[in-house]
């Protein structure tokens, strides 16, 4: 517990303390998972004053960024770009617990200053006073947030339309710090894109914010081909204003947070020979007890030791040295580069200069200040561990499924599973399509937990939903806001459960791959703070996989089989008319009987058709002269 709450302490000590001390600060955390995983969470934060800000005098903030953000009146941003599914089971505690971890796709909130929401103008139109509900400000400068970062980081963040924005109410709070006044003009709008498949395109705009871009520091291990192909991995970028408690002296901070779940074994192949291989038999420590082992045959010996693994192998390049640009603090109590292993592990530095270490007392923390311009690289040999690092446990897991068959309705199944022994509190919301049409009367709760005796179960069965904000669906305006406050019982699991319609389509609203179903957005569960005393004060987040919903799709093939039967009437229709309209039709006797067959035959019926076309000339010529 205590190696959980160090680690903690690293994560979060930035966020309260690091910005009054620097202006550009990155940290870099390595720990191994079980399985051959490794855990990598990068994290940038630059600052800059709010008089620099808005005088637009930028030198560690990006200048790009920050001009959309005056641009559109934005004081808070929170953007995520996620990929895979984190392993609860095996991985344990998610990094920052939660709170810089997006959905799967692209997911973007924000808070907005604007007077107001929606204004009513009279207007005078032919001597008729009438009322226009005019959308001002928010919604407007919201579009206007979503179209700009859509250019700047190669993303479709502006198909977050009416139809995928919500305002949420109880799930999300703001970071910074504002005067009562301020809170008033602001508003919060929430969309994700679950269908957004994230790659390299976006990863390049993200390096270009940072100071040293991708050239030196922790970010030069950043590479696209090892990014991606990570079992899970996630990008965040966060600003917003930190001010002191007399609120004079005010920084707008931006934190750049990459975490990624390598397998060490698939990132270490060799770029020339990516496919995986077996070894020749020879090559294989066998287990000989076996009864079925043989000359041929071969059980591999499962291996209790670390694997080996090194910064170059895994991520195909070593760290190039220091950013020249990042504040070396001395009050800081950790270096830029730390490791989480157990103390009697093997760390091997390879570095072409002097670095610093240091460690923690409990020997589980060891962090490393490489020097500028000289590459650093860790390495860690196969090594037989007595003891493993601990590896916490989550305090919640959670679930989602569809229920049901057919294709006119259905239903959402979430379990909500609290590990902890004491009552938690929490929040639940759900972002639906305009096609999923929910029915809430059908929304139903229960608790399951073997640990509750019958009449204390019965307490809490009833009443574990403590409220409901809900807002239904406008066809083709705007989708389903389903939030909710729960209260779940200690060691307990809470199933929530509702069902829904399934709308039907235009054909021209399919996307090319119908078949293949519509993408429907995580669940996002939000732990309220004070709500279990074990846990840190400080909200945690969790989110469950998108769903894909199947939808009953028309038959596409009929557009073309009645172009194609028009087309073939048309065809045969203007064929017919034409050919009536051109061809010169002679009767049977005017045409002289040839005898057929020998050139000579052919001879004279041309030498005929000439006679009668010079004949028919001279005609036609005494007629208009007469």
């Amino acid at each position: 517990m205590a190696m959980f709450h160090l680690l903690y302490f690293f994560l979060t000590f930035f966020s309260c303390c690091v910005h009054a001390a620097s202006n550009y600060q990155e940290r870099l955390l390595l720990r191994p998972l079980p399985q051959s995983a490794l855990l990598a969470s990068f994290n940038f934060r630059s600052n800059a004053s709010s008089t620099s800000f808005e005088q637009q005098h930028f030198r560690y903030f990006p200048r790009s960024l920050g001009q959309i953000l005056q641009h559109a009146h934005t004081k808070e941003l929170h953007l995520r770009f996620s990929l895979g599914r984190w392993d609860d089971e095996n991985w344990g505690q998610r990094p920052w617990s939660g709170t810089r971890e997006g959905g799967t796709g692209v997911e973007l909130w924000a808070w907005l200053e604007a007077n107001t929401d929606e204004e009513l103008v009279l207007k005078k139109l032919c001597g008729v006073a009438m009322k226009v509900d005019i959308t001002l400000r928010a919604n407007s400068r919201w579009l206007t947030l979503t179209n700009a970062l859509s250019g700047l980081f190669c993303a479709s963040l502006n198909f977050i339309d009416s139809t995928k924005t919500i305002r949420p109410a109880m799930t999300f709070e703001v970071e910074g710090k504002y005067t009562a006044e301020a809170r008033k003009k602001l508003h919060l709008l929430h969309g994700s894109l679950p269908h957004e498949v994230v790659c390299t395109e976006n990863l390049t705009p993200f390096l270009k914010l940072l100071p040293c871009k991708g050239k030196a520091g922790i970010s030069s291990l950043l590479d696209g081909h090892k990014l991606f192909d990570a079992t899970w991995q996630t990008m965040a970028i966060d600003v917003r204003p930190i001010c002191t408690q007399e609120n004079a002296d005010c920084t707008l901070e931006m934190e750049q947070t990459v975490d990624m779940v390598l397998d060490t074994e698939r990132s270490a192949r060799p770029r020339d020979n990516p496919i995986p291989r077996p070894p020749p038999i020879q090559d294989i420590e066998c287990d000989t007890s076996k009864p079925y082992s043989a000359d041929d045959t071969c059980y591999p010996v499962v291996k209790d030791t670390e694997s080996a693994w090194a910064l170059t192998g895994i991520f195909g390049r070593p760290i190039r040295g220091a950013c020249p640009l990042a504040d070396s603090n001395q009050e800081q109590p950790f270096a830029p580069i730390c490791i989480n292993v157990p103390p009697e592990r093997v760390v091997g530095i390879s570095s072409e200069a002097s670095f610093v270490e240091q460690r923690h007392d409990d020997g589980y923390m060891r962090c490393y200040e490489p020097t500028a311009g000289a590459d650093f690289d860790l390495k860690l040999p196969e090594q037989m561990l007595s003891a493993k690092s601990p590896l916490q446990q989550p305090r919640m897991y959670a679930s989602r499924s569809f229920t049901g068959n057919g294709q006119e309705r259905g239903g959402v199944r979430a379990v909500i599973t609290n590990t902890s022994p004491e009552y938690v509190s929490l929040s639940y919301l759900e972002s639906l399509p305009w096609f999923m049409k929910v029915y809430l009367h059908t929304l139903r709760t229960s608790i399951k937990s073997p640990s509750l005796t019958a009449s204390r179960r019965e307490d809490h069965v009833d009443q574990p939903i403590q409220d409901i904000y809900y807002r239904p669906a406008v066809d083709r305006h705007r989708g389903t806001h389903l939030e909710l406050l729960l209260t779940i019982p200690p060691l307990s699991s809470l199933i929530l459960t509702y069902d829904f319609e399934k709308a039907i389509l235009r054909y021209t609203e399919y996307p090319p791959d119908a078949n293949r179903g519509f993408d429907v957005a995580p669940a996002v569960i939000r732990l309220l703070p004070g709500s279990n005393s074990s846990f840190h004060d400080g909200s945690a987040y969790l989110r469950t996989t998108s769903l894909l919903l199947p939808l009953p799709t028309p038959d596409f093939s009929m557009p073309y089989n009645v172009i194609i039967l028009t087309s073939t009437v048309m065809a045969l229709g203007f064929g017919s008319i034409f050919n009536l309209l051109v061809r010169r039709f002679v009767a049977v006797d005017e045409v002289p009987m040839l005898a057929s067959g020998g050139l000579g035959s052919k001879v004279l019926g041309q030498l005929e058709r000439v006679k009668n076309s010079l004949a028919w000339q001279s005609d036609y010529r005494k007629r208009r002269m007469t």
